[in-house]
């Protein structure tokens, strides 16, 4: 979605402000006995507190409110009776619609006691996320954003999944354009500006192939590797980018 007027900026900004509050209420739920069913249940309080409902439900008829995947689960995890464990890496993801309008965001929170590996796979992912959004301005190649989090990854010892990447966001949840999380040489487009999109840095201890799951939602590392996932929407400006999940 490029936003043409204000009150598309208003409109996101509510709903980016209703995801960042449902992640830090479920995020405070994360603690070793906890159901991932439970933190899907935190979620739709939320979401109905604030007149908001689940976008991956709305648009891909997806089994839960929120994606909530473990471990070597790295994306869309279905939310369920899985009894969090002292160690695990959590990854909250959470897409909420308001109005019409869509925001995206994640938060990888390791449940403590962890291990120096898990605690760095969270590092990773943030300060990939900070790297990749000081080079969002308009007219720079959507590619480095993808240079970034892959020097990140690399410098933390770690890889990119390199199927999974942020996305435009807006009225749907996955519109153009696709921005990877390596220098994609075919990627050849550029920022422009009230462009809204998502930066997502996704990261794994292994080689960073992966595989669908046999419930056909759930990604995994092939290798069984633990792995990370940040994510924010936000919005291109001339000023500097504006973070609408934050």
């Amino acid at each position: 979605m490029t936003i043409k007027r204000q009150d598309e900026l208003d409109g996101l900004e509510v709903v980016g402000k209703i995801v960042a509050a449902t992640l830090a209420v479920m995020r405070e739920a994360v603690r070793p006995g906890v159901s991932t069913a439970d933190l899907d249940a935190v979620a739709e309080r939320v979401f109905a507190a604030h007149g908001a409902r689940s976008a991956p439900r709305i648009v891909y008829g997806f089994p839960g409110v929120t994606c909530i995947s473990v471990n070597d689960e790295i994306v869309h995890g279905i939310p369920g009776g899985r009894l969090l464990e002292p160690g695990d890496v959590v990854k909250l993801d959470v897409t909420a619609e308001k109005d019409g309008l869509m925001a995206d965001a994640a938060r990888t929170v390791v449940v403590a006691p962890c291990s120096t590996e898990s605690a760095g796979l969270a590092a990773c992912v943030r300060e990939a996320f900070r790297r990749a959004v000081a080079v969002v301005r308009p007219g720079n190649p959507i590619r480095w954003i993808g240079r970034e989090v892959e020097a990140v990854a690399r410098k933390f010892g770690f890889s990119v999944v390199p199927e999974l990447s942020g996305h435009g966001i807006g009225r749907t949840i996955h519109e153009a354009p696709a921005i990877p999380n390596f220098d994609d040489p075919l990627c050849v487009g550029r920022l422009r500006d009230g462009l809204v999109f998502t930066i997502e840095p996704i990261v794994s201890a292994g080689k960073g192939d992966s595989y669908l799951d046999r419930d056909g939602w759930t990604v995994r590392t092939s290798d069984r590797s633990r792995s990370a996932h940040h994510e924010e929407t936000l919005v291109v400006t001339s000023s500097g980018p504006k973070i609408l999940t934050a």
